[in-house]
């Protein structure tokens, strides 16, 4: 009974180095995204929002969608998508002690990371239900949400 306990308590997984990890769950990852949203906010400010009032472009449009709106969302996927392919983690993960990792082997690609932060942030953006999938991460095993599994990837707590 003690057993079982602790292996509900807390999940592993042993990679092919041999070392075990616990999966990261739904509020730790939650901090770590505010975290990123304050950062990408902060990057805006800096470098988007001066560009699109000395070109006068505030109020308009490409197409459907703004130009300050497309801008946005370009400087977010670039953060996720770089800091998660480089470092395997953003910096609210690094602050939380999180970390990307692939299911199988030891680095994560381009065509991983991508499908990843382009599936797992921006599609459900337009889409609120949409965004009720992310509680899978707390009643799945691992920990994953849909774009972690479609993507065989985890989110662990990293070792210190």
């Amino acid at each position: 009974m003690e057993n079982n306990y602790n292996e509900l308590k807390e999940e592993k997984i042993e990679l092919l180095d041999g070392r075990e990890y616990r999966f990261a769950g739904l509020w730790m990852r939650l901090w770590a995204f505010l975290i990123d949203g304050i950062v990408i906010f902060s990057l805006n400010s800096i470098l988007i929002h001066p560009l699109l009032r000395s070109f006068d472009w505030t109020g308009e449009t490409l197409w459907l969608f703004s130009i300050a709106g497309v801008l946005t969302a370009f400087v977010g996927f670039i953060y996720f998508t770089l800091m998660t392919k480089w470092f395997s983690q953003t910096l609210g993960k690094q602050l939380f002690g999180l970390k990307v990792i692939p299911m199988k082997g030891d680095r994560l690609s381009w065509k991983t990371v991508i499908f990843r932060e382009v599936i797992g942030r921006y599609l459900y953006y337009p889409f609120f239900p949409l965004k009720l999938i992310y509680l899978m991460v707390p009643f799945s095993r691992r920990k994953q949400g849909l774009h972690d599994r479609i993507a065989d990837t985890y989110v662990i707590h990293e070792e210190r």
